[in-house]
């Protein structure tokens, strides 16, 4: 999932590439070989566009928005107590339509037009220049789709994306500065993020620009920074939920505990309404992941069934550890460890087998438990609905263990050299690439949680994050929004 049309602008480099291009993983620089002689310039036509294609990459685009409402509205409101459910379902249905119109002024440019490797430019700002006869790139050599369909699907991904972060300090913060934090934060992480790890010129156009030096090594090409450094992540383990997760946390520390934390029992009001949530989660996952393809072919049956058994996976270890642990399984405990288990198979999705995938499901479900259960306990945070321990470290244990499932030797896919034209498939190494995935989590988890953490401290020192004492312990539902989610 990645990339439309190319363009430019940008912003400055991050002091990040500073840490990541320390000299212990430093690779030898040779001097550019002598510019070759330029490619015929590629221009995509519509016969090139597929209507199977397009066709799935809208019906991919509305799951995906059912997955923030209401899906994860729903399985945020049912963890709440009765009092702050519709302060649950508001928060989430307002960064939706926030974020929708954020992406459209400034986010889609920002996130997918060539800049430098860090952040797109404004070329594109407000659509400017997208229209129904413009295309974008896929991953075939020259298969396209409508940029509008582009558009809209990483549309939907910057809205689920700031959602998520407000189960970690959820019943306990105000709407306003809540929404003023999510158009901040969309501008200054997740689009960069989104650059980083998803921009590139798409295979036609990446192969006539990439210039590499007297041994092959690619010295420059037009793609993010963690693209460029080869890191795989096939729908967002990285940029999704790493990203919310590590966001989450930021916030739940800064906002502080909710009154009566580990004193007063804060039981979920409806577990019903958590697993209706989770379930559409579910179903909506299959156009997050397999509709990354972009294309409607085999790879995307593979991100398909993947998804599909990891989560059933997950969901049965989480139940499993459950009886051992506590002598019962919970419904919570199944509902919770699918979400780990989506969360865990969304950067390997495109790239694993079924079998691997149903471990990797599985041992990042376990993982998940003992973080939630025994280390957050250790920790003393209050994340409300465990967006870190969910999001955070199964998009962890996901975007590492992609390295080793992408192995073609384990029936993974491999990857393909798009420098190339035609784009062939690359040579596997399982421990540089395992180095790879541990370097854009690390740069992930630094650069989101340190723009969060200064973003929140910033807006709590201003404007105010948390609502009056009294406010909590009535409710949000009432002192926010004027309404209750059920009346007598």
């Amino acid at each position: 999932m990645k990339l439309a049309t190319r363009i430019s602008g940008g912003l400055g480099a991050l002091a990040l590439n500073a840490f990541l291009t320390m000299p212990a993983w430093a690779q030898d620089a040779a001097a550019p070989a002598a510019p070759a002689e330029p490619a015929a310039a590629f221009t995509p036509t519509a016969d090139m566009v597929n209507k199977g294609d397009t066709a799935w990459m809208l019906v991919s685009s509305a799951l995906v928005l059912l997955m923030s409402v209401p899906a994860l509205a729903l399985f945020y409101g049912g963890l709440v107590r009765a009092k702050n459910m519709l302060s649950v379902l508001m928060q989430v249905l307002t960064i939706v339509a926030i974020a929708s119109l954020v992406w459209v002024g400034w986010g889609y440019s920002l996130a997918f037009t060539s800049g430098n490797q860090f952040v797109g430019g404004l070329s594109k700002a407000f659509l400017a220049g997208v229209d129904g006869t413009t295309l974008a790139a896929t991953f075939s050599n020259g298969v396209y789709i409508p940029e509008f369909a582009f558009v809209v699907f990483q549309m939907t991904f910057a809205c689920i994306t700031p959602a998520l972060i407000v189960g970690a300090f959820a019943e306990r913060v105000k709407f306003w500065p809540l929404m003023l934090f999510v158009v901040i934060w969309l501008t200054v992480v997740y689009f960069p993020m989104a650059h980083m790890v998803w921009y590139w010129a798409g295979p036609d156009f990446l192969a006539a620009t990439v210039v590499k030096d007297a041994s092959g090594a690619i010295v420059s090409q037009d793609a993010g920074y963690l693209w460029g450094m080869g890191a795989l992540d096939f729908a967002g383990g990285t940029v999704v939920h790493i990203n919310a997760g590590i966001a989450g946390l930021a916030g739940c520390v800064v906002i502080g505990k909710r009154l009566g934390y580990k004193t007063e029992a804060m039981p979920p009001h409806s577990l019903v309404m958590t697993m209706i949530g989770a379930s559409l989660l579910w179903v909506g996952w299959f156009g997050f992941n397999a509709g990354s393809n972009l294309e409607a072919n085999g790879v995307t049956a593979v991100a398909f069934i993947n998804t599909f058994v990891a989560t059933a996976a997950a969901a049965l270890a989480w139940a499993l550890i459950e009886q051992i642990v506590h002598k019962k399984p919970s419904l919570l405990g199944a509902a919770t460890g699918a979400v780990a288990g989506l969360v865990a198979i969304t950067p390997a999705s495109g790239f694993g087998a079924p079998g691997t995938s149903i471990v990797l499901g599985a041992v990042a479900s376990i993982i998940c438990f003992f973080f939630v259960t025994t280390v957050k306990n250790k920790l003393k945070y209050d994340d409300s609905l465990d967006v870190f321990g969910v999001h955070c470290v199964g998009g962890i244990v996901g975007a590492i263990g992609t390295a080793i499932v992408a192995d073609p030797a384990l029936g993974g896919q491999g990857f393909f050299d798009y420098t190339v034209m035609p784009a062939v498939a690359g040579t596997y190494d399982m421990g540089a690439q395992l180095i790879t995935q541990i370097k854009a989590v690390a740069l992930t988890l630094v650069f989101s949680g340190g723009v969060s953490l200064i973003l929140f401290y910033a807006l709590d020192k201003t404007i105010g994050l948390r609502p009056p004492a009294d406010f909590e312990r009535e409710g949000l539902d009432i002192n926010e929004h004027g309404e209750r989610a059920y009346n007598p």
